[in-house]
């Protein structure tokens, strides 16, 4: 068996995964609509490559392998650690996410990145709602203000949300671009959780090889699914016709396109390792505050305007996660001393004759 993660290595992990998450977050979105602007039509496409850079997993969990390997000093160290029930709901979560990635693509091809990101910073006001539900999460003062604030940046933004269509969008898809990302969002909101969920009902110890063999296998059933729906719009045959005609020219389209899968895998191996070391709602909460950040970034990269409402929500973004992370260092706190406290009168009485 691996060795149980160090409360300091965990905090290691926490660092290390939210930076994976900030490069996903703020580069994926950013990366499917450079498709998607420069002549990209095929949905199913973009769908199939949120999570088609799954092998790259193999990569770390190789590495874990040859270390419990070694740290066990036996040839009866486990390949896989994932068991027979964890793998099932694995394999219901992957279905989940093949939706919601589908979703999600449909409302980046119709949408700027500015509206489909406000309108996605919702699944956090998902998140919370699904968490309180199934893992009974425990609200503080701090978590019910961050949650709050990064509500009405997004609410900001969606004021000025009608005068984003694109030219040339019908406004048909234009609105149906808006149901699909509110799906998305809400889909990703409950995912969430139920990944929580599975790590807490687990009959095993959660180390984080097995925490990288559950993201591999329902990102694996994620790419299965947008396989079929390519090969039934049939966007294997079209992929080469729409490289002959992309903007940038054919070489680019293949550079994007492999790029596309690399960072959006990122954000997958991102949530799933933040999950791991702190909670989901950590999760959801950083992905919204990154939001705002990736709207700066198309300001930059394609010319969408940054407003006064754009920049209310990034104050308030920052506001509501420094909220977050203000209160749960004080719980931490608090839990120490309480700690410290027990452990003081244990001493005590163990010295009392």
């Amino acid at each position: 068996m691996e060795p149980q993660v160090s409360s300091r290595m965990k905090k290691l992990l926490l660092v290390i995964n939210c930076i994976i998450l900030a490069v996903g977050t703020c580069g994926g979105p950013l990366m499917m609509r450079l498709y998607f602007i420069k002549g990209g039509k095929r949905i199913w496409l973009s769908s199939w490559l949120q999570t088609a850079a799954w092998p790259i997993n193999f990569i770390p969990l190789v590495i874990s392998y040859i270390y419990r390997r070694k740290s066990n000093n036996n040839n009866t160290t486990k390949l896989i650690l994932m068991t027979p029930q964890i793998l099932v709901v694995t394999i219901g979560i992957g279905i989940l996410q093949g939706y919601a990635n589908y979703f999600y693509a449909y409302g980046i091809a119709k949408l700027p990145v500015s509206t489909s990101g406000l309108l996605f910073a919702t699944q956090l006001a998902f998140t919370a709602f699904f968490a309180f539900l199934i893992v009974k999460l425990k609200f503080t003062s701090y978590s019910v203000n961050s949650v709050f604030l990064l509500t009405i940046g997004a609410v900001v933004l969606a004021l000025r949300s009608s005068g984003d269509q694109p030219e040339g969008e019908p406004k048909k898809e234009y609105i149906l671009g808006f149901i699909m990302t509110l799906a998305a969002a809400a889909l990703s909101g409950l995912i969430f959780p139920l990944v929580e969920l599975i790590y807490k009902k687990a009959q095993q110890a959660i180390t984080y090889t097995l925490v990288l063999e559950f993201q591999t296998v329902y990102c694996f059933i994620a790419t299965v699914l947008a396989t079929i729906g390519m090969i039934i719009n049939k966007d294997f045959q079209a992929i080469s016709r729409e490289a002959n005609s992309f903007e940038l020219g054919e070489s680019k389209y293949y550079i994007v396109i492999v790029w596309s899968a690399i960072v959006l895998q990122f954000y997958f191996l991102g949530v799933i390792g933040v999950i791991y070391s702190a909670s989901s709602l950590v999760s959801g909460i950083l992905i919204s505050v990154l939001l705002p950040a990736t709207e700066v970034l198309a300001v930059f990269l394609y010319g969408e305007k940054f407003n006064a409402e754009k920049g209310i929500s990034l104050a308030l973004s920052l506001w509501g996660f420094a909220s977050y992370f203000y209160g749960d260092y004080k719980e931490n706190k608090k839990r120490e001393n309480n700690q410290s406290q027990e452990t003081e009168m244990t001493d005590k009485s163990n010295c009392t004759p």
